[in-house]
C-alpha cells in the first residue's frame, strides 16, 4: 500500500500549530486594544444598537476602520477548531486509508477505502511517531498498516504472520509458524474461473481470513525467525505482494495502527463511489 509523497501530518501540524499561535497572539496583545476601541466608541455613540439609528451606521463604519479583525485572525479563529478535531481524530485515534495495489487480494481490493485504529497498538505522536502510550501490541493475523523499511514515508498494508522470536517458514506455498502449518481450507472454484488463482481460507491466529496463490509462479520457499522488537509482514495475495520477504522485517517503532473496516470502495474518480463492501476486516 502505497500512500501520498505529501507529508500530511506535517502539514497538519504547521497547520493547527500555525493557526492556534495566530489566534492566541491577537487574543493577548492585539484584541484588548480593539474591545478598548470598541467601547470608547459605544460611549461616543450611546445608540448604537438602535436599528435605523444614525449613530448605529456611524459606530459601525468607525470599528470597521479602528477596530477590525484582521483578516489572518479571522481566519485563524474560524479554521483552529476544525483543524483541531482533524488532527486529534487522524493523529490519535481513526485515520482513513485507500488501497492503491492487489498485494492484499482477496481481502483488500484495490480501490478500498479502510479506517486505521490509531490507539489500539499504543498512543504516538505525530510526525516523529515516538510511541507515549504502550496498549496493546500486534497479534498474529492483524492487518496492519506500518512504515517499510525500505521506503520509511510510504505507509504499507499487510498481514501480521511472526511475531517477535517466531520462525515463519513457507514450503510450497503453505505458511508455517513454529513449525507448525497454519491452517488452511482450499475453496471450490467455480467453473469458468480462472483456476491459476486458488484461494483458501486461512486460519491466523483470531483472524479466519481469506488469501490468494497463483499456480503459475514457482513457490519461493524460507525459512526466517523475527528479530525482537519487530514483525514478519505478508500479503493475502502471496504470489503478487511486495512484503517482508522482499524488504524485510518491520522494526515496532514504525508501526501506524490496525486496519478494522471497510467504509467505502471507489475504483477511480470518474467512477460512482460503492459501499457493497463496507464491513469489518479480518
Amino acid at each position: 500500500m502505497g500512500g501520498a509523497t505529501i507529508d500530511f501530518p506535517l502539514i497538519l501540524v504547521i497547520l493547527v500549530g500555525g493557526s492556534g499561535l495566530v489566534w492566541l497572539l491577537d487574543s493577548l496583545f492585539l484584541a484588548p486594544g480593539r474591545k478598548k476601541i470598541i467601547a470608547e466608541l459605544q460611549g461616543k455613540y450611546p445608540n448604537w444598537e438602535k436599528e435605523g439609528n444614525p449613530q448605529q451606521q456611524q459606530f459601525q463604519a468607525r470599528v470597521a476602520d479602528q477596530a477590525s479583525e484582521p483578516i489572518l485572525v479571522e481566519y485563524a479563529r474560524s479554521f483552529f477548531p476544525v483543524l483541531f478535531i482533524v488532527f486529534v481524530l487522524r493523529s490519535f485515534l481513526v485515520e482513513p486509508f485507500q488501497i492503491p495495489s492487489s498485494s492484499m487480494v482477496p481481502t483488500l481490493q484495490v480501490g478500498d477505502y479502510i479506517l486505521v485504529n490509531k490507539f489500539n497498538y499504543g498512543i504516538r505522536l505525530p510526525v516523529t511517531r515516538t510511541k507515549v502510550l504502550d496498549l496493546n501490541e500486534p497479534q498474529r493475523g492483524d492487518v496492519m498498516v506500518f512504515f517499510p523499511p525500505h521506503m520509511n514515508e510510504t505507509y504499507y498494508i499487510k498481514r501480521v504472520v511472526g511475531l517477535p522470536g517466531d520462525t515463519v517458514s513457507y514450503r510450497n506455498k503453505r505458511l508455517f509458524v513454529n513449525g507448525k502449518a497454519i491452517g488452511r481450507e482450499e475453496l471450490a472454484i467455480a467453473p469458468g474461473i480462472n483456476t491459476r488463482y486458488r484461494l483458501g481460507l486461512e486460519q491466523l491466529g483470531d483472524a479466519n481470513h481469506l488469501m490468494q496463490v497463483d499456480e503459475a509462479r514457482m513457490p519461493s520457499n524460507f525459512s526466517v525467525v523475527v528479530k525482537p522488537g519487530h514483525y514478519f509482514m505478508m500479503g493475502d495475495n502471496r504470489d503478487n505482494s511486495s512484503d517482508s520477504r522482499v524488504w524485510g522485517q518491520v522494526p515496532e517503532k514504525d508501526i501506524v495502527g490496525k486496519a478494522f473496516a471497510i467504509w467505502m470502495h471507489w475504483d477511480s474518480f470518474l467512477s460512482v463511489p460503492s459501499f457493497s463492501r463496507v464491513g469489518l476486516i479480518e
